[in-house]
């Protein structure tokens, strides 16, 4: 029922137009046969173009059996469209990432999935939107997390996440954990965290710094409220109260927020999986006053099916206008969620629209 309605709602013209361009989109929406060959394919099919007057159209593969036409053998189109093969692919190759020991190989997983190497990795970042090597150790730093919180020491819980050796691990933790391992699992004791509270346009504004750089700007309406929120993201940290000379850096993101043009330069210290700092970096570049969706995000990291992963980045991000996540919007230009509220990131992106 759902596929004749959608046949329905598409002119000839159109069907046409989505087989002569391969569109894997139409995949699933119908099926085209060619009356000179027998058979019927599905839009994307690569063979080759049959002539408009030999082309029908049906709404599945059944009602293209029931017309007299077979199955094509090059694009199979009663098998499950190739975006679901391929995301199921992905999915087996994540399972297995996730429950082996050590992390598989490139070759070991791509002679699971029948591909070759480089078509398999390929078709892996498209899809996950990272490297099977970075999704391997974003799991494993995962499993760290969890793991540093039971076990006797940090080498067990990284040795039972399925690192082979600590170093590499070690090299690659306050990426990913925000601070060395020892420091993670007992909660941050020795991280000293200045911050200060003020007021802006857009409500109260907290900002927060490492000795690596800003780590936090949140907004709100209750002080108290930002407040809390970053003592139970740093629990064990030493949380310092603002002096003047860091009331001045607060004073400096209250002014970018009230003139963007003024333009916003501050060392950052950012935590996130490989795939969100590739995500927040290519935010810091849409410059002030500009907007783009998160299809276009996904694209400019070479990553166009994953457009889901950009969004929930933008959502995991923890510093507002320094990291722009405000100016990602929908394909259709309509604003989304945004952390702090849609209302700010509509005055914000007016803001920005004036300069």
């Amino acid at each position: 029922m759902q596929t004749s309605s959608i046949l329905l709602a598409m002119t000839d013209d159109e069907r046409w137009a989505s087989v002569q361009r391969r569109d894997a989109a139409a995949d699933g929406q119908f099926v085209y046969s060619v009356a000179t060959t027998g058979v019927y394919c599905r839009p994307s099919c690569p063979s080759r173009a049959a002539r408009r007057e030999n082309v029908r159209f049906h709404p599945d593969g059944q009602a293209a059996q029931t017309a007299g036409f077979r199955a094509c053998l090059r694009c199979r189109p009663d098998a499950p469209p190739r975006a679901e093969q391929q995301a199921a692919i992905v999915a087996a190759a994540c399972r297995r990432i996730e429950a082996a020991e050590s992390l598989p190989s490139l070759d070991e997983l791509a002679a699971d999935a029948g591909l070759s190497a480089h078509h398999f990795h390929r078709m892996f970042k498209a899809v996950a939107g990272v490297t099977p090597r970075a999704y391997g150790v974003a799991h494993r730093a995962k499993r760290v997390r969890a793991g540093l919180a039971r076990s006797a020491t940090v080498t067990e819980a990284i040795y039972d996440a399925g690192f082979n050796s600590n170093g590499r691990f070690y090299a690659e933790s306050t990426g990913l954990l925000g601070m060395t391992p020892s420091d993670y699992r007992a909660g941050a004791p020795d991280a000293v965290l200045r911050f200060a509270i003020g007021e802006c346009s857009l409500g109260s504004i907290l900002v927060a710094s490492t000795a690596q750089g800003v780590c936090a700007i949140t907004l709100g309406d209750d002080p108290q409220a930002l407040l809390r929120e970053l003592q139970d993201r740093f629990p064990r940290a030493q949380l310092q109260g603002a002096d003047r000379d860091y009331e001045r850096l607060v004073a400096q993101v209250v002014g970018f927020v009230e003139a963007p043009g003024r333009g916003l330069d501050l060392p950052l210290d950012v935590r996130g999986t490989a795939f969100q700092q590739r995500v927040w970096q290519a935010l810091r570049d849409i410059p002030v006053g500009r907007t783009a969706s998160y299809a276009d995000i996904a694209a400019a990291l070479g990553t166009p099916k994953a457009v889901r992963a950009v969004a929930q980045a933008c959502a995991a991000n923890t510093l507002a206008v320094a990291i722009p996540c405000h100016r990602v919007v929908r394909q259709d230009g309509q604003l989304s969620g945004y952390r702090w509220g849609v209302e700010r990131k509509r005055a914000l992106l007016e803001r920005e629209a004036a300069t």
